[in-house]
């Protein structure tokens, strides 16, 4: 995302008000890259014979209404400017917040969780099932071979415009990569979602190695595209493509997911979840060596 065509912006004053400016041009980051929490953006140009504050901004986030996602600017003057791509936004007043604080209720900041692409062979005693036709009730296969009954199907879509790379490029792992003929077939995943290699819970983009383990190239992705997550009672690991891949653990917010209201409504407030046993590497520095050497000699193989 190396700039953001902006017609207008509205300028919500942390002391309460609304101005509205026309912002003819572009608005950029310092790099010319994806738009990252808390970066300085570049000046967008002028509204209505008066300067527009973004020179001197920070990129806060972004706003969601309709379905459509609107960038916010934190100002100098600790304002939130929310910017607009075309003008029917504005004159719909599809961003007709009332205050600061309205924008800041609104604010999505929110990091990534850890979710199956979709397609993803999720094993059932009947053989593979693709993870987005699972239902509540439903049961699947546990590493252990035993069924477990699926509690809740996460879906979350995922916006790729205003999101590093690191953080919205889902993680391909090729067929036996992991070792043992596994993944079955290539897998994709989310890159903060653990895998079960050697007895340690390794988030997939820890494991990346440039060939057998890569990043989804963000032209694949398109604007947005949408992961599923598998929640069972438990914290258990089950088979994904035939690896072994954990389900749901709320040491992440279900709220991140669209259809949270689904879940609040069926289970309300529930008791944290218990993790199981294994060592986690959250990043390529804490995968132990061996486990890495062992990756690494299969993508010379």
């Amino acid at each position: 995302m190396p700039a953001y065509v902006a017609t207008h912006s509205t300028i919500y004053g942390d002391t309460g008000g609304r101005t509205d400016n026309w912002l003819p041009g572009t608005v950029t980051d310092n790099n010319g890259d994806v738009w990252v929490l808390s970066e300085a953006m570049d000046d967008g140009g002028t509204g209505n014979g008066s300067t527009v504050i973004i020179g001197s901004g920070t990129f806060a986030g972004t706003v969601t209404v309709n379905g459509k996602e609107f960038p916010v600017l934190l100002t100098g003057s600790n304002d939130y400017t929310v910017l607009y791509d075309n003008a029917t936004d504005h004159a719909q007043g599809l961003l007709d917040f009332a205050t600061h604080a309205s924008i800041a209720s609104a604010l999505d900041t929110s990091d990534f969780t850890a979710c199956f692409a979709e397609g993803t062979g999720i094993a059932t005693s009947t053989g593979d099932v693709a993870v987005e036709t699972l239902s509540i009730g439903d049961t699947v296969l546990n590493a252990d071979g035993a069924e477990v009954a699926v509690k809740w199907i996460g879906r979350q879509t995922v916006k790729t415009m205003f999101k590093p790379a690191e953080r919205v490029a889902p993680v391909r792992f090729a067929a036996g990569s992991l070792g043992e003929g596994l993944p079955v077939t290539d897998l994709t995943v989310t890159a903060d979602h653990g895998m079960l290699v050697s007895g340690i819970i390794c988030h997939a983009g820890a494991l990346v190695n440039g060939t057998t383990i890569t990043r989804v190239p963000m032209k694949e992705l398109g604007e947005s595209y949408t992961v599923y997550h598998v929640e069972a009672e438990n914290h258990e690991i089950i088979l994904a493509n035939g690896a072994p891949a954990e389900t749901f653990i709320d040491n992440v917010s279900r709220r991140v997911f669209d259809n949270f209201a689904e879940f609040e409504a069926l289970y309300g407030d529930v008791p944290e979840m218990e993790e199981l046993p294994y060592p986690r590497a959250m990043s390529a520095r804490q995968v132990p060596q061996k486990v890495r050497g062992t990756l690494d000699s299969r993508c010379v193989a």
